[in-house]
Order: C-alpha cells, then sequence, then structure tokens
C-alpha cells in the first residue's frame, strides 16, 4: 500500500469559478457549496463573515461594511486571501481532524491555466492545511468522471463547460493529446444575458437573476418557429430608476447566448481540426462527452452535433463528473499517479 493510500482522509477538491465539491476518501462527495465568501469590515481589516450557500445569498445585497465575492475567476484565483480563507473552511468543514493529520490533496485545474496561476492554487491548498498538494488538468479529471476509457489506445472527446472556463480535451493513452481552454462558460452566458437585457430592454438586472433565467429557460438554440418558454425579469429601469418587470421568451435567451454558444461550438471543432486522424476516426464512432454544468444548457448537445456532424452525450451526473474524476484518481492513485504533477517556479 502507497503512503497516499495510508491516510483515508485525503482529499481530492473540484476548485471551481461557480462551485466547489470536495470528495473525501472511501466516503465520496460530501461538500458542494457556491464559490463565494462573505468578508466583513473589522477594525480596518475585511474578515470571514460567511461561505459557501450562506455567502451567495449576499451576493449583490450586501451593505457597507460588508463585501460578498467570488474569489475565483475563469477558473483561477483572483483573490488569494478570499481563495486561502475560503478553501480552508471547506476542508476544515469535511476533515475536522485537521490538526492531527493533515491530508494529501488533489485540486484539478483548467488546462489553459499558467505557472504562476497554478502555484496560487497550489499555495492556497497548502495554506489551508494540505500536507502535499497535486494538480490534475480539468479535462482528464472530467473524462475519469465520466467513465472513459483513457487509458485505452483510442480516442476520448470530452468538453467540460465550467463557470469560468470550457475545456476540450482528445484523450488516448492515459494523456492529453491536445487540448484547449477558452475563459467561456456560465458566467460568460450570465454576462451575455444581463448585457442583451440592459441593451434591448433598458433593464439592469444581476448575476442572481441572469443564473435563474439561465437555468429555468436558457437554451442554445430554437427549432423552427418555436419561440419556447417564457419568464418574468425584474430588474431597474435605465430611464426612470425604478423597478420593472418584463417577460422574456427562449428565444430571446437564445439569441443572448449567441456569442458564449458558438465559441464553445468553435473551440470544439478546433480540437478535432488538430488532432491526429486516428483518434478523431474514434469520435465518429463513440461521440462526444459532455460534462460541467454548461452541459445541462438545453440545446447545446443537439447544437455543437450539427456542427460537426457527431454524436453528442452528455455525461451522466454531468455536474459531478470533474470532482468524481479528482476523487476516481486519489483512490486508484497507484495507477494513475502518472496524470499528477506539482508547480514549482
Amino acid at each position: 500500500m502507497s503512503f497516499f493510500n495510508f491516510l483515508s482522509s485525503n482529499i481530492a477538491i473540484d476548485l471551481g469559478t461557480a462551485n466547489t465539491l470536495v470528495y473525501v476518501s472511501s466516503r465520496g462527495v460530501v461538500l458542494n457549496e457556491p464559490s463565494v465568501i462573505a468578508l466583513v469590515d473589522y477594525k480596518g481589516n475585511f474578515v470571514p463573515y460567511a461561505f459557501g450557500h450562506e455567502a451567495k445569498m449576499m451576493l449583490g445585497r450586501t451593505p457597507e461594511g460588508i463585501r460578498a465575492i467570488r474569489p475565483l475567476k475563469d477558473g483561477v484565483i483572483a483573490d488569494f486571501h478570499a481563495a486561502e480563507e475560503m478553501i480552508k473552511y471547506f476542508i476544515r468543514k469535511v476533515h475536522k481532524k485537521m490538526f492531527f493529520s493533515k491530508p494529501i490533496i488533489i485540486v484539478c485545474v483548467p488546462y489553459g491555466s499558467t505557472p504562476v496561476e497554478r502555484r496560487a492554487i497550489q499555495e492556497s491548498v497548502e495554506s489551508a492545511g494540505a500536507r502535499e498538494v497535486y494538480l490534475i488538468e480539468e479535462p482528464m479529471a472530467a473524462a475519469i468522471g465520466a467513465n472513459l476509457p483513457i487509458t485505452e489506445p483510442q480516442g476520448s472527446l470530452v468538453v467540460d463547460i465550467g463557470g469560468g472556463t470550457t475545456e476540450v480535451g482528445m484523450i488516448s493513452l492515459g494523456g492529453i493529446v491536445f487540448a484547449q481552454s477558452i475563459r467561456v462558460g456560465g458566467d460568460s452566458m450570465d454576462e451575455s444575458l444581463m448585457s442583451y437585457i440592459k441593451r434591448t430592454y433598458n433593464l439592469l438586472i444581476g448575476e442572481a437573476t441572469a443564473e435563474r433565467i439561465k437555468k429555468e429557460i436558457g437554451t442554445a438554440f430554437i427549432a423552427g418557429k418555436d419561440v419556447g418558454a417564457t419568464s418574468v425579469i425584474r430588474g431597474r429601469d435605465m430611464a426612470t430608476g425604478v423597478p420593472k418587470e418584463i417577460t422574456i421568451s427562449a428565444e430571446k435567451i437564445a439569441e443572448s447566448l449567441l456569442e458564449p454558444v458558438h465559441q464553445i461550438v468553435n473551440v470544439v471543432k478546433l480540437v478535432l481540426e488538430s488532432s491526429p486522424p486516428e483518434l478523431s476516426g474514434d469520435i465518429v464512432e463513440k461521440g462526444i462527452i459532455l460534462t460541467g454544468g454548461g452541459a445541462l444548457l438545453h440545446g447545446l448537445p443537439e447544437l455543437i452535433k450539427n456542427h460537426t456532424s457527431l454524436p453528442v452525450f452528455v455525461a451522466d451526473e454531468p455536474l459531478n463528473c470533474v470532482a468524481h474524476g479528482v476523487g476516481r484518481t486519489l483512490e486508484n492513485i497507484n495507477a494513475l499517479k502518472h496524470i499528477l504533477f506539482k508547480q514549482y517556479w
């Protein structure tokens, strides 16, 4: 038995822009909370006040002296101190004996992140109390979580659409043959929707409202003359400054999401065009696998299929795929340790 498997409390973390999932060895996913922290001004310094679900409820609603923020942006750390405090809280929440046995932690990172960004994630987790920290790239973690045959001599194409990034990877023989990462994901869709509502209806809405509308009636495209479902949006009228309510259709939502959705389609096509022909040929038979929260956007599999002429499938439990992939790597560290790495200066 290797030392990695000796401690039963080792941890795997899917540190996402929108949500953080924590997997504990032998227990599975034990935490799934928004990647949000609230800080309160205490004698001139902002100190942690709330985390996760509680902090997310405060976004856009805080009084002076309280800040509710997302410390990660586009899959990487934007606020080092806030990220460290948030990670520390989540780890201690699932690993209550931290002071007696520090865990080994595996964290996933975006494929396109820089060495400096990866080092920031590694240092934040180390500061949160880890014995050792190992990194794994998101396309590989997503493929493992989706039960793709990553160690076989055949191509597997995984598209992981998270909150901050979209990772597209061609995987074969336990390695990433070719991959691309773009900083477009669920947050970009929310921002695009907010801009569209502001431009078209002269109405200001917040991130929470945009996310709710996207989940309720969001769609990648509308087939034929079907305008789809409708939903009510409430915000502030830019002309009068008073609250206003409008009804919007799924057709308009599809129009608002056009740019980020087509950026995702284009990066999928780029990876297909850049991969070895033998591996690309495997995808004709096996298809493309979608993971991540963005995979749940209505009509997205059909849109990608229309643009690539390939079968497209959504993985089981797409929201948890990366976390399960990092967790399975933790559970089978002896067989998969070659896909892990550390970031050194």
